[in-house]
């Protein structure tokens, strides 16, 4: 194994450490996924690369499975990693060119990302379906800002509220100020059966 790590170029160490690290993070994704755990909003994929500050993961917290429409998150970076290296791995002996083995690991990077946000699109689609009357029930519930939601409606960020003890997570949007990730909001009402209209909540002054 020494010799054999030795052998390799900076660059494939390199790919050998990022790829792996993927694989590892990826198998823990998944396991907490499900059984019910949220790797997305507990903590390792908190900073979210949108910028904004927050993710979407794959499962809302308890049970929810976010539709994973949000292409710029620390998972989606973690599919890249794993369908880029693996591929520039395997096929390193077969292209001989370098720049056409990274323009096929890329293409297999971004269908592998692509794939999963279309499993999970599915997923969240079989749950929202489900038992859940958020027409009726969601009205008046309080929750967390997830993702940031621009103010005025000019777009959509996510909340997470509880529904029968069972915490869920919807697309969110606001008529007032931008609502900042992490802010307590209460649902104004029920846009559609994927998307709430919400408002701040004012905190408590003891």
């Amino acid at each position: 194994m020494a010799v054999w790590w030795a052998s390799l170029s900076v660059a494939m160490k390199v790919l050998w450490g990022l790829t792996l690290s993927a694989s590892l993070i990826f198998i823990i994704q998944s396991v907490m996924t499900f059984i019910g755990a949220d790797m997305d909003g507990t903590g390792l994929d908190g900073a979210d690369l949108d910028v904004s500050g927050a993710d979407a993961g794959l499962d809302g917290g308890d049970g929810a499975i976010d539709s994973g429409s949000n292409l710029y998150t620390f998972r989606n970076l973690i599919n890249f990693i794993l369908g880029f290296g693996w591929s520039a791995i395997l096929l390193q002996k077969s292209i001989s060119s370098t720049f056409v083995l990274i323009f096929v690991s890329v293409l297999v990077g971004l269908g592998l990302v692509a794939l999963v946000m279309y499993i999970f699109k599915l997923l969240s689609r079989m749950q929202q379906s489900g038992n859940i009357d958020v027409y009726r029930l969601a009205a008046g519930c309080q929750g967390t800002c997830y993702l940031t939601i621009p103010g005025e409606r000019k777009g959509e960020g996510k909340v997470q509220i509880s529904i029968n003890n069972s915490v869920r997570e919807y697309n969110a949007q606001t008529e007032g100020d931008t609502i900042p990730t992490g802010a307590p909001i209460r649902v104004a009402e029920v846009i559609n059966g994927t998307t709430l209209l919400v408002e701040p909540v004012q905190p408590e002054v003891i």
